[in-house]
């Protein structure tokens, strides 16, 4: 099979369709992405890469497109919403000519936000005569509002047109979770083309051996995180995430005397705001220790007696399953999940924690506080399951071999001409 992937995010960003690229050429699809240039998360353009110009890269047997991209820069709305259109521009522009002359039995997007990212697939899907399969990873343009980046409903009408033409030139409209179904069918012109394809959680932030060497910063870290009861919260530290409850809860905890700590490691639009709120509070229980590169993740979640994920208390996020949910279960280690929905019952199903309301700040006190409770028998039965489950519901091999599958059932439905 012939596959072209369209997707802003792609390696040297550490997102999981790395590594399910890297699967599905381990089972023969001749793979060709098209992407933009890295600037995720720092929003900065990596060393070695231009923001401006198209190259072709090779990454472990896949050949790699880029088109210039506007960098996301930090904090800054403007810049954001450039860094989103600069890449639907630029590949509905030099997209067909950087593939001029190439056949494709299919093609796939990778749709975390913005979900416009697929409107150059679309083109593509077009010209190239192939079917287009897209896999959502957020709502539009339920997010942009939940979010708040975007608050004028005018705008919000016109996102949900161009969303709405997205899903009816689409083929296949995979969801992570099954909250997504409802929302998309409104949309779609077929519920029927919606299919259950979750995140798989082998990637490199979610495998490999727990090690940190003695005396490096990875070790000490993670040394310090074993050291008492420590909850480690990991990724982007943005609006979505509920920052404020955590804080709260910490707060909270601290007051009581709590021997409780928690380490949020990661960067994002609110770092700054957190730094000064501990400080303000005089908090020392809450550790930033910034970003490490998700080969260091097993390391720091072993090290962790609880992973905690949370996210504000908005409809949309009742819907979805963060993507680090498939990671902290795959690591064995109890899961804290101030969640609504979806998410908070994949935990529960898997008897891998416990969860509280969103957004509840004496809820994910008295969580955090019930579980540090516990006796380290029943915590790390908690583990046992959410290894457990992982394996079983999100294991990549798993899930390259049921993409594989459809994108075949696709391309022998609709062959391409000639």
């Amino acid at each position: 099979m012939r596959l072209l992937l369209v997707s802003q995010y792609f390696w040297p960003e550490t997102f999981g369709i790395n590594a399910l690229a890297r699967a599905l050429r381990e089972r023969g699809v001749e793979i060709t992405v098209l992407t933009g240039k890295p600037n995720y998360p720092d929003g900065k353009v990596f060393a070695g890469h231009s923001a401006w110009g198209c190259y072709r890269e090779d990454w472990q047997g896949v050949e790699v497109f880029r088109v210039p991209l506007f960098p996301r820069g930090r904090r800054s709305a403007l810049r954001l919403a450039l860094n989103y259109l600069s890449f639907v521009a630029a590949g509905m522009v030099f997209g067909p000519w950087l593939l001029r002359g190439k056949r494709f039995d299919a093609v796939f997007v990778y749709a975390p936000s913005p979900l416009l990212q697929a409107l150059p697939a679309v083109l593509l899907a077009g010209l190239k005569r192939a079917p287009l399969a897209l896999w959502v990873q957020d709502l539009w343009p339920e997010s942009l509002a939940a979010t708040g980046f975007v608050r004028n409903r005018a705008a919000l009408a016109l996102v949900g047109g161009i969303v709405r033409f997205i899903y009816r030139h689409t083929d296949r409209i995979l969801v992570p979770s099954e909250g997504f179904r409802a929302p998309i069918a409104a949309l779609a012109d077929d519920p029927a083309k919606i299919r259950y394809y979750p995140n798989a959680w082998v990637d490199e932030g979610c495998s490999g051996p727990a090690e940190a060497a003695p005396g490096t910063q990875l070790g000490m870290l993670a040394a310090k995180i074993a050291d008492g009861f420590s909850v480690v919260f990991a990724g982007n530290l943005g609006t979505a995430q509920s920052l404020d409850t955590i804080v709260d809860a910490a707060e909270r905890l601290q007051r009581e005397g709590l021997a409780v700590r928690f380490f949020l490691i990661g960067s994002g639009s609110l770092s700054g705001w957190l730094a000064a709120e501990i400080e303000r509070r005089g908090l020392d229980n809450i550790e930033l220790p910034g970003r490490f590169p998700a080969s260091a993740m097993p390391a720091l979640y072993a090290a962790a007696a609880a992973l905690l994920v949370s996210l504000r208390d908005e409809p949309i996020f009742a819907w979805t399953i963060p993507s680090k949910v498939q990671g902290y279960l795959a690591a064995g280690r109890p899961v804290i999940a101030a969640l609504n929905g979806e998410g908070a019952r994949v935990v529960a199903a898997a008897g891998a924690g416990l969860a509280c309301p969103a957004g509840d700040a004496a809820a994910l006190a008295d969580t955090v506080r019930r579980l540090a409770a516990l006796n380290a028998g029943v915590r790390s039965k908690m583990g046992d399951n959410a290894r457990r489950y992982a394996a079983e519901h999100f294991a990549l091999e798993r899930l390259a071999t049921n993409l594989h599958v459809l994108l075949d059932e696709m391309a022998a439905v609709r062959p391409m001409d000639g």
